[in-house]
């Protein structure tokens, strides 16, 4: 039995990057000496362990072979026969299939170190075409690794462009086409995952809706959130009201919507796209409001119960129009203020039923209108 680092560990060490997760292949092994050593079994269609004390995913080395439609239309064989380079072969890009022994000695058979330096990502064998999956996977090493000017090799290109023209794609579900999305909106770059996808022709079967971008106008905008050191959520809030910026504000937050449920985005991500589509707007000219409409404002973002959303709104503002004013450091005393106010009190000094809500706003109004009046 022997036990190797493989994929992203030894990927990001050899290129300077923080390890987050490690993976490990064992050769020469079967279920039954796994679990005889403590591994606890995970995986049913192909043997997967468990690590006693780390926790850490151990595989046994495995081949496969394309039995079906779209990315679990595969058989899988584990041996102890299998050789590690039969497991690496199955690897989607070179970079991702360079392996790593107890001594530190890389085993490299298809080339990845190199590819490293050369900065290309390339696939490891033809098999690449087999899995749909890869074009989001290579779209989203690509948005990843594009500060640090990898590229995607030609023929790997092609490669991806007849998966596209394919029905391979119909058959990737909407959470794992979430899920490469998703990791691409963390990256620095996630434009460039829809340029990618765009290039190959697979934009349109799986984010039809951001086809159309003007990715130079939002890359800048994008990269603006990056450098804030902003969050998933918030660019694809950005991304969404950039793409549908032409719209009226009607049908671009039925398109927003839809397209969130098509896709099955999580809930804090449409609702922030939601809001930033429909208010970044009246956001980015708030000092100008009269004191009926900042209140107005206010109160329909909940911004008085929920203040976060203004920590989550108010950069990808400042990213849709740089040329104004940040629009935190405007709101933020006057949602101190407001927050004085305490309908309590009010109640100790006789107000009550409706009178009570209409002396509530009116001094609600009057701070408005302080923060409004120049001095």
């Amino acid at each position: 039995m022997k036990i190797y680092l493989v994929g992203g560990a030894v990927r990001d060490r050899l290129l300077g990057l923080k390890v987050k997760d490690r993976d490990w292949v064992v050769v020469g092994a079967t279920p039954e000496q796994m679990l005889d050593a403590g591994f606890k079994q995970v995986g049913k269609d192909f043997p997967v362990f468990l690590h006693p004390d780390s926790g850490e995913e151990y595989a046994l080395a495995r081949t496969e072979r394309k039995s079906g439609k779209g990315y679990t239309g595969f058989e899988f064989y584990a041996s102890p026969e299998v050789t590690l380079e039969e497991d690496l072969c199955r690897r989607d890009l070179t970079i991702n299939a360079i392996a790593e022994d107890s001594e530190g000695t890389l085993i490299d058979p298809y080339g990845g170190r190199q590819d490293l330096q050369l900065r290309i990502l390339r696939h490891v064998s033809p098999a690449f075409s087999e899995d749909p999956l890869r074009v989001l996977r290579v779209a989203r090493f690509a948005a990843r690794f594009a500060d640090q000017g990898f590229h995607i090799a030609p023929e790997t290109l092609e490669l991806m462009r007849e998966l596209s023209a394919g029905d391979e794609l119909s058959h990737l579900t909407a959470e794992r086409v979430w899920q490469e999305f998703e990791r691409a909106l963390a990256t620095r770059s996630p434009l460039t995952f829809i340029e990618v996808l765009n290039a190959v022709g697979a934009c349109d079967q799986l984010l039809a809706e951001l086809c159309g971008l003007d990715t130079t106008d939002a890359a800048q905008r994008a990269a603006a959130l990056s450098a804030a050191h902003c969050t998933a959520e918030q660019q694809f809030a950005l991304l969404m009201t950039i793409a549908t910026q032409a719209e009226t504000d009607t049908d671009a937050l039925e398109r927003i919507d839809a397209m969130c449920r098509r896709i099955k985005a999580p809930n804090r991500y449409r609702d922030l796209a939601l809001q930033l589509r429909r208010w970044h707007l009246a956001l980015s000219h708030f000092e100008s409001l009269d004191s009926g409409h900042q209140l107005q404002l206010i109160k329909q973002l909940d911004l008085l119960r929920r203040p976060e959303r203004l920590t989550q709104l108010g950069p990808c503002v400042q990213a849709l129009h740089p040329e104004l004013e940040i629009v935190a450091p405007l709101l933020e005393p006057l949602l101190q203020q407001l927050h004085t106010l305490s309908p309590r009190q009010l109640m100790t000094e006789g107000f009550s039923g409706k009178a009570l809500g209409e002396e509530l706003e009116r001094r609600q109004l009057a701070i408005c209108a302080g923060l409004s009046t120049p001095d």
